[in-house]
């Protein structure tokens, strides 16, 4: 059989190919560019096709029923393991094809990857004898069923299950007489299947062929060879693909009009410790050619091995003729590319060179864009594993899958990388090669202890069907922007930790009475005049240096308020308030006056628990006497707050008495009984405390009184599952309703069910249940992120904590989500109602940008938007946002400004934000409502603040004032004089 199809001239094609390949060049550029992350469509082409893959020796079993011959792995599994241990069931979908076929109906998949059994087609491997007639009846009969339920088939013919006998005879793939034997046999597929075939494979990842199975020996058929051996076993490999390559162009391809290729396993590679040397940049490169380039640069590029490769195996590398690098090169319609676990895993032991294998799928297809003129790209064999003892419930393997699926989205949207296609691997569980039962791989799970082998969709097939389904990445909060104000008397703050004392600098002015005379003996000497003594002044606020400049960068953020913590082992060393630390008192009461001067409202906070602090920020008599484990120190907090309040309450509009009790109770170890101890002490000595600010305070100063708290939002790591909707909702009880419920109340009826185990550890008495009650003026939460959360029954909350891998995430590992932001104020409306504000007194995202720090700009803005959603579209009673914080305190972090020590400079995030300040949100261009109103002393006399700022100078301009106007005075009255004396002398 045979066609004459029209071809342009190979040679003219070669050297246009050669000429392009050298003006692309620059194959290091990949490692040394920033890839766009921010922007990626959440949708994928119209037409792309999502399919699932297979293979027959993991899954078929019936190793020698109806006639099938023995294979490489047969005789490889019986000889080296137990009964138990072999692929003679595996999954049986030789008996059980009609249910795979099902199962496919179910994930709703465009295509099949699966390959065909050599052996069971042909016993000995011999193609020119007759073949198994049941072997082919089976693929005959699975081929017209896929194409009845428009599912389309992907041949594969060689996924390593090589006939024994050809083993035998000819000592498998280091023989060149396999490659015509392949070609016989490929020929024979090609004609009894390819009428209903479009895409053919013909064989699968070579380089773990040639590797594991003629070098290491980990594969069938277990040959340990010498160096040389997996380069021959390859090199035959290459030629044989080749060989089937033109027999399907020259006999088949005008009437079948299909398309033919190899799939080439990959990994990716950085380089170390992400120092992009040269040095580095070369091995990464030598990393990626010697494993996917060994087997593309013949096929997909030069038609030759890679020069890398050569230099390296100089003597073991077989080479091609000039005719074969010819016949080779371009044997491929499209680049068939395998990114799984088993490729990873060997480059690491073999082939990465010293730098660092990753899972980056994005910048495979992005190295093979680049290296190979941009091919169409299609993926049969993409995916990772779980252990054996994973059931349906595979909560990992979905955010794996969801990992490759984000990278793959990128490299098409963003990139536009050329994929036709994606498959996950694989469709069932199955004896995974040397591994055998003890991992699994499968969107479906069976039950090998069991004679029935039934197919149950794990949830990793529930998510993956929702992909092929949606044809979109699975984001439910695709992130759309409103156009809104925030309310004029809406609080844009930002927050500090503890407000440490700085006494020093300082700059006494106006404070020595002497009067001094100078160079009076002519030796330029100042020496003070005895017996004149002057009247002085006390210290001033303005000779705290500190003070001045750090308000200057509160100010020039535009907030309205600034919140930071009072150190209360400072201003109270001892815990006793009868010994009170005047200058520190003073010290404080000059910020807030500062902080009021400056038309910023303060927002303090009592207590603010640190790690870095050894008593926890507490003084140290309590600290070393049990800290919060000891109800002395409810009292002595209450003794504190009444201080504070009494000494600073009229400078201080918002208190707020402990900042997360819900994080402190985790700074203490030991047991749970312990650390609801604490939670209990806390909440008690917040209520106290709420309750002299009303009783004693509030009809003269009018603040408001409340706590803070922790609250990061969390999603059902497994959204398929019920009890992961219950494990979140139990979190969110458990880190909140615990602090919330006694001083609000909280009406979600699974606040107290069965799996509330810690509500009967925090009891109260009904005297103390009255005095929590109610005792909240506002809600405050410090929201940062959202995380995943799985039941656990080991841990004290009966849940674990994980995040997604496709969100973005900072320098720390915090997720960017902000989303989260806008169901967390949801739930807080839904649980407590509306009557109480709520305010978010701290957000916000590390960054190691010294200037231009893109994520924190992207985290205010985003995260800003979200919080105006809950406030227009969800009605939620949101007051205030503030973020975290106003300065990095040593490295680059959470600040708007660098430390001290790098020149306290601004980083782009301070104009982001405070130009979102200025139109209070997000308004559209076409909104008439005029910009608020505000008549503080920083907007309403800004000469005036820096003559205050400014007194030495103020003084200096009074006494020039006087001065100018005497003179003045003078000489109006001397020529009033003179008109009087010349008016008499005319008369």
């Amino acid at each position: 059989m045979s066609c004459f199809c029209w071809s342009v001239s190979l040679v003219s094609v070669v050297l246009w190919l050669s000429l392009l390949r050298t003006a692309v060049g620059g194959s290091h550029r990949l490692w040394l560019q920033t890839l766009n992350d921010t922007h990626v469509h959440f949708q994928f082409p119209r037409g792309f096709l999502w399919g699932v893959g297979s293979s027959a020796f993991p899954t078929e079993g019936s190793w020698d029923a109806d006639g099938k011959g023995e294979s490489v792995w047969d005789r490889f599994t019986h000889g080296s393991r137990t009964s138990m241990d072999t692929a003679d069931v595996a999954s049986d979908s030789y008996v059980l094809w009609d249910e795979d076929v099902q199962a496919l109906q179910y994930l709703g998949v465009k295509f099949y990857a699966f390959s065909l059994s050599w052996p069971r087609l042909f016993p000995d491997g011999n193609a020119t004898s007759e073949p198994n007639r049941a072997g082919v009846a089976h693929y005959r009969r699975l081929i017209r069923m896929l194409k009845d339920v428009d599912v389309e088939p992907v041949v594969t013919l060689h996924h390593w299950d090589l006939p024994q006998t050809l083993q035998e005879r000819f000592g498998g793939w280091l023989n060149p007489n396999l490659v015509d034997v392949f070609a016989d046999y490929a020929r024979f597929c090609f004609q009894t299947f390819g009428g209903d075939v479009r895409y053919w494979l013909t064989i699968h990842n070579p380089f773990l062929l040639a590797v594991q199975g003629y070098g290491t020996g980990a594969h069938a058929p277990g040959v340990r060879g010498e160096r040389q051996h997996p380069f021959i076993a390859a090199h035959n490999i290459i030629r044989a693909h080749a060989k089937a390559w033109h027999i399907y162009d020259k006999h088949f391809r005008c009437h079948q009009r299909g398309r033919v290729s190899i799939t080439l396993g990959s990994h990716w590679v950085e380089p170390l410790h992400g120092q992009t040397t040269s040095a580095n940049l070369e091995l990464c490169q030598k990393s990626m050619e010697a494993v996917m380039g060994w087997f593309a640069e013949p096929i997909h590029g030069s038609g030759d091995y890679p020069a890398s490769l050569k230099a390296s195996n100089r003597g073991v590398l077989p080479e091609f003729s000039p005719q074969e690098k010819m016949w080779i090169r371009g044997s491929a319609d499209f680049f068939s590319l395998a990114f799984d676990s088993e490729t990873l895993r060997v480059v690491r032991g073999l082939a990465r060179f010293g730098q660092m294998v990753t899972l980056d799928l994005r910048k495979v297809l992005l190295w093979v864009q680049q290296e190979y003129r941009d091919p169409d790209v299609l993926l049969p064999d993409s995916g990772w594993f779980s252990d054996q003892s994973v059931g349906v419930e595979d909560t990992v393997a979905i955010y794996l899958l969801k990992r490759f699926i984000k990278q793959l989205l990128h490299a098409v949207s963003t990139d536009g990388v050329k994929v036709l296609g994606y498959s996950a691997w694989s469709l069932l569980d199955g004896f995974e090669w040397n591994h055998g039962y003890g991992m699994r791989r499968g969107l479906f799970y069976i039950d090998f202890s069991r004679r029935q082998r039934h197919r149950i969709p794990k949830t990793s097939a529930h998510f993956y069907r929702q992909i092929v389904n949606d044809n979109a990445f699975p984001d439910n909060h695709t992130q759309h922007m409103i156009h809104a104000h925030f309310p004029c008397d809406f609080q844009f703050g930002v927050s500090d930790s503890t407000l440490q004392v700085h006494l020093r600098p300082f700059s006494p002015q106006f404070t020595d009475p002497h009067v001094y005379r100078w160079n009076y003996s002519g030796d330029g000497s100042l020496r003070p005049v005895a017996g004149v003594v002057l009247h002085t002044r006390g210290s001033q606020c303005t000779d705290f240096l500190f003070i001045q400049r750090h308000l200057l960068l509160v100010e020039a953020v535009g907030a309205s308020h600034y919140r930071f913590a009072l150190d209360w082992s400072e201003l109270v060393p001892s815990g006793d308030v009868s010994s009170v630390d005047g200058e520190k008192l003073r010290f404080y009461r000059c910020v807030l006056s500062e902080v009021r001067r400056r038309g910023i409202q303060a927002v303090v906070t009592l207590y603010h628990p640190s790690y870095r602090s050894p008593s926890l920020g507490l003084p140290a008599p309590l600290h070393a006497n049990s800290g919060w484990r000891n109800y002395s120190t409810v009292e002595a907090f209450v003794k504190y707050a009444t201080l504070c309040f009494h000494e600073f309450g009229a400078l201080v509009p918002v208190w707020i008495t402990i900042n997360e009790p819900n994080r402190l109770t985790e700074m203490y170890g030991g047991s749970a009984e312990g650390r609801w101890t604490v939670a209990r002490h806390t909440l008690l000595a917040h209520a106290k405390a709420w309750h002299v600010y009303r009783v004693q305070f509030r009809q003269r100063h009018g603040a408001n009184v409340s706590l803070a708290l922790h609250a990061d939002w969390v999603e059902p790591a497994n959204p398929f599952l019920e009890s992961h909707k219950v494990a979140a909702r139990h979190f969110l009880w458990f880190e909140l309703g615990h602090f919330l419920d006694p001083l609000i109340g909280g009406g979600d009826p699974d606040a107290h069910n069965s799996r509330d185990v810690g509500s009967s550890l925090i009891s109260f008495t009904d005297d103390e249940k009255a005095e929590l009650r109610a005792s909240l003026d506002f809600i405050a939460l410090n929201h940062f992120t959202t995380r995943l959360v799985s039941p656990q029954k080991s841990q004290e909350r009966d849940c674990s904590l994980m995040t997604d891998l496709t969100w973005t995430s900072s320098p720390m590992g915090q997720a960017v989500v902000p989303w989260g932001v806008r169901r967390m104020l949801s739930w807080m409306k839904s649980r407590y109602g509306n009557s109480l504000p709520v305010i978010i007194t701290a957000s916000g995202v590390d960054d190691r940008a010294a200037g231009d720090d893109q994520l924190r700009q992207s985290y205010i803005r985003n995260y800003l938007q979200e919080a105006l959603k809950a406030r227009e579209l969800d009605g939620v009673n949101l007051r205030g946002f503030y973020i975290w914080k106003l300065q990095d305190s040593y490295d680059l972090q959470f600040g708007l400004f660098t430390s001290a020590a790098h020149h306290s400079r601004p980083k782009a995030s301070v104009h982001l934000y405070r130009d979102i300040i200025s139109r209070r949100g997000f308004p559209s261009t076409s909104d008439p409502r005029p910009p608020c109103q505000r008549t503080d002393i920083s907007t309403s006399c800004r000469f005036c603040a820096h003559m205050t700022e400014n007194k030495p100078l103020l003084f200096f301009s009074v006494c020039v004032s006087f001065i100018i106007i005497f003179i003045i005075i003078i000489c109006v009255l001397r020529k009033r004089k003179r008109r009087l004396t010349t008016q008499q002398l005319h008369h």
